[in-house]
């Protein structure tokens, strides 16, 4: 069974490798406030929590998004400081929806020391089912999405029929594909004008262009937000208002 989120305790170095960064990138991200700092255990010895994974993979997928860190720092500053772990998935996820695609070929000797346990063959079965890699032609590699990964591994131990998993995805994905759909629609409408008139003025291209990716944070943390809030008041229905 994979170590429950609320048992997580890693040292430095074992952080670095579930998180696949340097030991040094990490002191860095701490020294630069990004990274609250670890517990102080035994001997003194660091102990990094799950809210510490999961914020080096909200900060990798920003970085991608092409954001400087100083952008980050002052996106991170924005969150709310009590975040769960669960919550910085959350926002990674949404963050890592801006994105193209992208897979990372991974040897099953790699992937296990990125998640952190052991995969067997039903494990890699049901990763697959949800999208999460993909086999490739060379037994043992497989094209491995980075954003789906931590996410689809904490789910290979929930006692939740694989089927309901999948159609929990495929409400997911309808939903999200709504609003962005609409959204895409706004964005689009706003940046068109620029091309109005005889064709774009390059100036004023940019600032559009410069202001649509200033707008993708925001629109990720109200989309968490408000998400967030229908699922409280769902819950409350369900348990009967308590």
């Amino acid at each position: 069974m994979m170590e429950s989120a609320a048992d997580l305790s890693l040292t430095v170095d074992e952080l670095a490798a579930r998180a696949g960064v340097t030991v040094r990138t990490i002191r860095f991200y701490s020294t630069r406030g990004l990274l609250p700092p670890p517990e102080i255990g035994p001997r003194r010895v660091g102990r990094y929590g799950p809210g510490h994974l999961s914020r080096l993979a909200l900060i990798e997928e920003l970085q991608h998004q092409g954001m400087t860190l100083s952008a980050i720092e002052r996106y991170l500053e924005q969150l709310p400081p009590d975040l769960s772990a669960e919550d910085l998935a959350i926002h990674r996820a949404l963050v890592a929806g801006w994105l193209p695609d992208r897979a990372e070929e991974q040897s099953l000797a790699q992937l296990e020391r990125r998640v952190g346990r052991s995969l067997t063959d039903q494990d890699l079965d049901r990763l697959a089912a949800m999208s999460v890699l993909v086999r490739t032609e060379e037994a043992g590699v497989f094209q491995v999405d980075p954003g789906l990964l931590q996410l689809g591994v904490r789910l290979l131990d929930v006692p939740i029929a694989l089927e309901t998993i999948l159609a929990a995805r495929t409400v997911v994905l309808e939903h999200t594909r709504s609003a962005a759909r609409e959204l895409s629609r706004l964005f689009r409408d706003e940046v068109g004008a620029a091309y109005e008139d005889g064709g774009p003025d390059a100036a004023e291209v940019a600032r559009r262009k410069s202001l649509s990716a200033d707008m993708q944070p925001l629109v990720v943390q109200a989309l968490v937000t408000a998400f967030q809030r229908s699922m409280k008041e769902e819950l409350r229905e369900w348990f009967g208002g308590r």
